[in-house]
């Protein structure tokens, strides 16, 4: 992975919460949500929490003397998490290396992540970093994007932003977004982690946005994208989201639009008594 590709500074928080988050991560903060509320945690742990769509979702579901610790390595997406969360005695928020937990060992119910593992630069080192802040039996709950052919305004905007880099296109969303989409062998890293109980779900959903431009602004100002451009040509920012805006036009008309996202959900069980 491109270390440009863990930038998300400037006003890229703030795109991402206003355009990204609705667009793809709302309905699957949702679902991962309920699925961590279902255990009835009264310890959560929260890494790469990004912009807090999933905080926000959970939050109003854990119970009164839940502890939520939320986590992220980006200090700029989390201070922007907590502005939008507001006050909640419960949640505390760190910066933390999802890699290098400053955590003790058995220490939370349950651990999430929102599609955040697919940043991790040793993922099997994420997973055990999981598994030894969770008590026996404690649940690690995560999902990542499927491939960008099954996330068609992801795809749509990738091939746009091609077109006017053909020498040297800007593949950030499909080598790291959706550069982890193998379910096999996701499995296996979590395996490997320690986890010997893990279930995989693969989630289809619909992407909407009231305009075209909706997603070509999320995409290319709301992602680390924007610092693939950007690094390529100072001055096309614009030029490659109104050309990812017209690829989307073209595709799906004017008004509201809507196209498939799809995710795999993963649960996995940590050894020892519930």
């Amino acid at each position: 992975m491109a270390e440009a590709d863990k930038v998300f500074s400037r006003s890229i928080p703030e795109f991402y919460d206003t355009y990204l988050v609705p667009l793809i991560f709302e309905t699957f903060a949702a679902d991962l949500a309920g699925r961590v509320a279902a255990a009835k945690p009264l310890s959560v742990l929260e890494t790469a929490a990004g912009s807090g769509g999933v905080t926000r979702s959970l939050a109003p579901l854990l119970a009164a003397d839940a502890k939520y610790t939320v986590t992220d390595l980006n200090q700029p997406m989390l201070d922007h998490a907590a502005r939008q969360q507001g006050s909640d005695g419960r949640i505390r928020w760190q910066q933390a290396d999802a890699l290098h937990l400053p955590f003790p060992d058995g220490h939370f119910d349950v651990v999430c992540c929102q599609f955040g593992v697919m940043f991790f630069p040793d993922r099997v080192a994420g997973y055990r970093e999981a598994l030894r802040v969770l008590k026996p039996g404690g649940k690690f709950v995560f999902n990542a994007w499927d491939r960008i052919e099954h996330n068609v305004f992801a795809d749509t905007v990738t091939k746009a932003a091609a077109a006017i880099f053909p020498d040297d296109p800007p593949m950030f969303l499909a080598r790291t977004p959706h550069g982890y989409h193998d379910a096999a062998a996701i499995r296996a890293d979590v395996k490997a982690a320690g986890f010997a109980d893990v279930s995989i779900e693969t989630v289809t959903e619909n992407s909407a946005a009231a305009s075209h431009r909706d997603p070509a602004i999320a995409f290319c100002q709301g992602t680390p994208l924007r610092n693939e451009i950007e690094m390529r040509d100072a001055s096309a920012l614009e030029r490659v989201t109104e050309a990812a805006a017209g690829a989307i036009r073209a595709a799906f008309g004017d008004g509201p639009v809507s196209a498939k996202i799809q995710g795999h959900v993963v649960t996995a069980i940590a050894p020892g008594a519930v």
